[in-house]
């Protein structure tokens, strides 16, 4: 667990009193700095995949609600991730997370957010397949699905024991306040508040919104000075390589999301995401289509591989040498990634290779320097191949 992770854990389970959210120690225990961790430090690499689209789901209408969290995939300390449909006229009621910040990936249809932070900034955004939201870990906000069509989108947060059915739900709060403090608050006789919901609503049913945005309720816009929304798949990619393309999104390029970066990688058929590792972030991913096999090491001659379907989670510890190969032999796999840090950072086998002199590495692999001279000279992130035989293996 990071440093980050664990200070935002610590400060959950300080108010775990008043948050129903998961507790660490159950199955896994918190271990510290100078104590081994049972999941990593085993013989063997624990299994870092999840089957995210078929497990149990929390389920109202037409919307739905699926979660992946340390209580699901115990590697993944460091970031949580939720897949979210709504139908039409659904919504993710008015809300905020105390233990984590969001981002979203709209996977297909169209939704709208709202969104206030602590200065008073508001913001309503609305956004369709391939954009992203980040929202600040604390702020209030929600989520709408817009048009006749259903949505779903994928979220992700900073904090692995984070669970979505543990947020702050504004029907929670209010149904467990008296009438006579509401009225006080908001201006209106008790009896006013003798249909409010008495338990957390979560998903609301209702007429689609409109398509015009519509004023706020106070009747004037204080705009957040830093928007929460990107249009990721209509940016230029961060590259276009023999063996697929990348799109991402850190602080860089959405100033907002300063604890998350996302990514989009299209794999070609038999691509390779090279070996590389992230010295500052953990790594979660979310295969959007196709079939990959995914390679983990973990040192001390640990190594696993694991095959991930459309809809399957993988996790990667900060640090862990990986990579990502595209199984399908005629079609592109695109892979959703978040990483805990909204500064990129990688170290990629071609550049760590390419950065030393060919004597010593011919005197690392026990090979001739004519052997090493055929190694890349160049940075190659997403190399072309066949796609390999469907073999997971581990040791």
């Amino acid at each position: 667990m990071s440093d980050i992770t664990r200070r935002i854990f610590m400060a959950s389970t300080a108010s775990a009193a008043a948050v129903p959210a998961i507790k660490a120690n159950e199955k896994i225990g918190i271990q510290s700095p100078n104590q081994p961790d049972p999941l990593l430090d085993g013989a063997t690499l624990p299994t870092f995949r999840f089957a995210l689209e078929k497990s149990e789901a929390k389920i109202v209408g037409g919307n739905s609600a699926r979660e992946a969290t340390v209580r699901q995939l115990p590697i993944s300390k460091g970031i949580a991730g939720v897949s979210m449909h709504l139908e039409p006229g659904g919504m993710r009621e008015l809300h905020w997370h105390a233990t984590a910040a969001e981002w979203a990936f709209v996977v297909s249809g169209r939704v709208r957010t709202t969104t206030i932070e602590p200065s008073g900034n508001s913001e309503t955004n609305d956004f369709e397949s391939g954009d992203i939201w980040y929202f600040p870990r604390g702020h209030g906000h929600s989520i709408q699905c817009l048009g006749d069509k259903p949505s779903h989108f994928i979220l992700i947060f900073d904090n692995g024991y984070f669970s979505e059915f543990g947020t702050f739900s504004v029907t929670d709060w209010l149904g467990h306040v008296s009438p006579e403090v509401l009225s006080k608050n908001l201006g209106l006789p008790p009896e006013s508040f003798a249909n409010f919901p008495k338990k957390e609503v979560y998903f609301s049913r209702g007429p689609i919104p409109p398509r015009d945005q519509g004023p706020e309720h106070r009747g004037q816009w204080q705009p957040n000075p830093s928007t929460h929304r990107y249009q990721l798949m209509k940016d230029n990619p961060i590259g276009v390589f023999p063996g697929g393309v990348e799109w991402r999104a850190d602080s860089s390029r959405f100033p907002i999301s300063t604890t998350i970066t996302g990514l989009v990688m299209d794999i070609f058929p038999g691509g390779l995401r090279e070996l590389h590792w992230h010295p500052t972030a953990d790594e979660w991913q979310y295969i959007l289509s196709g079939r990959v096999r995914v390679s983990m090491f973990g040192s001390n001659g640990r190594y696993r591989e694991e095959i991930l379907e459309k809809g399957d989670v993988g996790y990667i510890p900060m640090g862990y040498g990986h990579s990502i190969e595209n199984l399908e032999p005629e079609t592109t796999s695109r892979v959703l990634i978040g990483l805990n840090s909204g500064t990129f950072q990688s170290i990629d086998l071609s550049t760590w290779l390419g950065s030393n002199p060919d004597y010593l590495l011919a005197q690392t692999f026990g090979v001739s320097k004519d052997l090493i001279a055929g190694f890349p000279k160049n940075h190659v992130v997403l190399a072309k191949g066949k796609p390999p035989e469907e073999k997971g293996k581990q040791k």
